[in-house]
Formats: C-alpha cells, sequence, structure tokens
C-alpha cells in the first residue's frame, strides 16, 4: 500500500469515529440526565463493569471520574464471579459497559449487579441485549460501523464509549460544583497539582546572596560567584535596594575605563522584581516571563528571604 493510501485510510477512519460521535451528540436524552441523578444521589460509590476492550475503557472512565470527584472502581466481569463481587455494596450504583450487551461473561453477571447494587445503569449499543433488559437506564452507544478496515475490531465503539464516559463525568464535576482546588488535591504529585497548589516557598533556594551597598567590585564578584544564579541582592538595614546580576557586571565593566571607586549602588538595578514566598509557583513564573528574567527575589513582608530560579520552576513542570 502506498503512503497516500495509508494517509487517506487513517483520515478515514478519524472521519468515521467523527461522525459516530455526532450520531451519539444527538441521542443525548433524559436516559442521560436520569444516569447523573443515580449516580451524584448515591450514598456509595460509582462500580464500572466490562471485559475485553470494554474493560480498558471502564478504566479509563474509572480514572477520571476519581480524579473529578466522584469516587468509582472498577470491576472486571470475568473476576466477579471468583470473589470480586464483594466489592459492590447495597448503597452503590453499577454502570456496565458492553457493546453487544450479550457477552456470556456480562449476561451471566447481570442478576447478581441488579441485586447487589441499587441502580444499573447500561451503556451499551444493543437496545435489545440482555444488558439493556436488565438495567433501570440505557445510555446507547449504538454504532453504525467500526473505523477499523474489516470492521471487526472495536475502535468507533469504544470512541463512543470513552467519549460519553467523559461527558457523564464533566456533568458530575458540574453538579458537584468541583473547582481546581478540588482538582489539585487529587494530584499533589503532578505538574497540574503543582500549577495549582505549589508555593513560592516551596522551590526557594536555600542560597541567599546579599551584599552591602558599598560592596566592592571584588566583594560583588564572590557574592555572585557564591550563588549560583548569577545575582546577588543589595541590602541596607534588611532593606532591599536593588539586584546586581552578572550581565550588570559586564555592561559595567564595558563602559568603564577604572573600576577603583565603584561600588553596588553605581551598578544594581533599583526596585527590582520581586514575589511573596506565600504566592502560588505559577505566579512567580508568570513575572518572570512577562519581565523576560530569569530570577526573582523572593520576600516575606518586604522582608528577603531568597531567590527564586526560572529553571528551577520548569523542572518542576510549572508553566
Amino acid at each position: 500500500m502506498k503512503n497516500s493510501e495509508l494517509l487517506d485510510l487513517a483520515k478515514n477512519s478519524i472521519e468515521i469515529e467523527i461522525q459516530e460521535l455526532q450520531h451519539l451528540k444527538d441521542r443525548i436524552n433524559n436516559e442521560f440526565l436520569t444516569a447523573l441523578d443515580l449516580i451524584s444521589n448515591s450514598a456509595g460509590k460509582l462500580i464500572i463493569v466490562g471485559i475485553g476492550k470494554s474493560a480498558h475503557v471502564a478504566n479509563k472512565i474509572v480514572a477520571t471520574l476519581n480524579s473529578t470527584g466522584t469516587p468509582a472502581q472498577f470491576l472486571h466481569a470475568s473476576e466477579a464471579f471468583h470473589g470480586d463481587l464483594g466489592t459492590i455494596q447495597k448503597s452503590d450504583v453499577v454502570l456496565c459497559i458492553s457493546n453487544s450487551g450479550n457477552s456470556p461473561e456480562i449476561v451471566s453477571l447481570l442478576p447478581y449487579l441488579k441485586e447487589y447494587s441499587s441502580a444499573l445503569i447500561a451503556m451499551t449499543g444493543n437496545l435489545e441485549s440482555k444488558l439493556a433488559e436488565y438495567s433501570d437506564v440505557v445510555l446507547n452507544t449504538f454504532v453504525e460501523k467500526e473505523a477499523c478496515p474489516i470492521k471487526l475490531a472495536p475502535t468507533s465503539s469504544t470512541t463512543v464509549q470513552m467519549a460519553l464516559g467523559d461527558a457523564l463525568a464533566i456533568c458530575l464535576m458540574q453538579k458537584k460544583s468541583f473547582k481546581e482546588q478540588d482538582f489539585a488535591k487529587f494530584h499533589p504529585g503532578g505538574s497540574l497539582g503543582k500549577n495549582l497548589t505549589a508555593t513560592v516557598e516551596r522551590f526557594l533556594s536555600q542560597n541567599r546572596p546579599s551584599i552591602a551597598n558599598n560592596a566592592t567590585i571584588r566583594e560583588i564578584i564572590i557574592s555572585i560567584s557564591s550563588s549560583k544564579h548569577g545575582i546577588t541582592v543589595v541590602l541596607e538595614n534588611k532593606k532591599i535596594l536593588g539586584v546586581i546580576t552578572d550581565g550588570d557586571l559586564r555592561r559595567m565593566l564595558l563602559n568603564n575605563d577604572s573600576l577603583e571607586n565603584i561600588t553596588a549602588e553605581n551598578i544594581m538595578s533599583k526596585n527590582p522584581k520581586t514575589v511573596s514566598k506565600d504566592a502560588l509557583a505559577k505566579e512567580a513564573m508568570a513575572i518572570l516571563k512577562e519581565n523576560n528574567i530569569g530570577q526573582l527575589i523572593v520576600t516575606n513582608l518586604e522582608e528577603y528571604c531568597g531567590i527564586i530560579d526560572i529553571h528551577k520552576l520548569l523542572d518542576e513542570g510549572i508553566i
């Protein structure tokens, strides 16, 4: 097959899935709202059951729900008969995903899913299936054709299932008034959580280079060299007067033939950009980017606390 034909095949498969997603969009109705109410009003968790490719979809939906404020757990249909049915409590709602709705493992499990839970929701492409018959609510994920060229591998059907799962999660977030701060609680270790919760103090350098305003060129060079940030802070009675960077030093050397009487106050940049140690790290990053600088002076009620570096923030995923 030629490369051009492969590109056409790829585009066609995506187009098929787009069309099936549009059909799904057109089918969203009161059944979807009923499913939302059952899940959001449940005193327990949402158990999502699946097998085969639908099991992979179920796991993804569970992960999305757990991270957005809806407690959920995956139950593999084939493992349910070997002890895992104990996962389900009477206060739980069960969402069972099966494209055909007639998989043997699913059909055998249905009486128990119905009995052990407070409600059974089906996500299926077959409204005449056993799954649809047993369920309190049926979410229709019918697809006219799979994107697979031999029309067998689950492609369009799993895409539709995934999209419907995302729609449930998004609407449940809205019903629960789930905010950025709530999202951050469940993502403390990743870049998302850091951007939403991490403060400047967390990334503050332990090195706090400083000099007096009458410091000599030698003292300035020693201070900057020891800081590892290419910058030092000019202080007078703990008050920040300015900063001197290695760039300031280079410009001074280019513009002066004699260094004899030059002190820190002759070189420093006054009114440097600062940020509170209690500010969000992403706020510090915004200041750095806006002013095209590499370091910020960190303060606590105007007292010099240290330096925060753009490279440190970038390494930690702050954007």
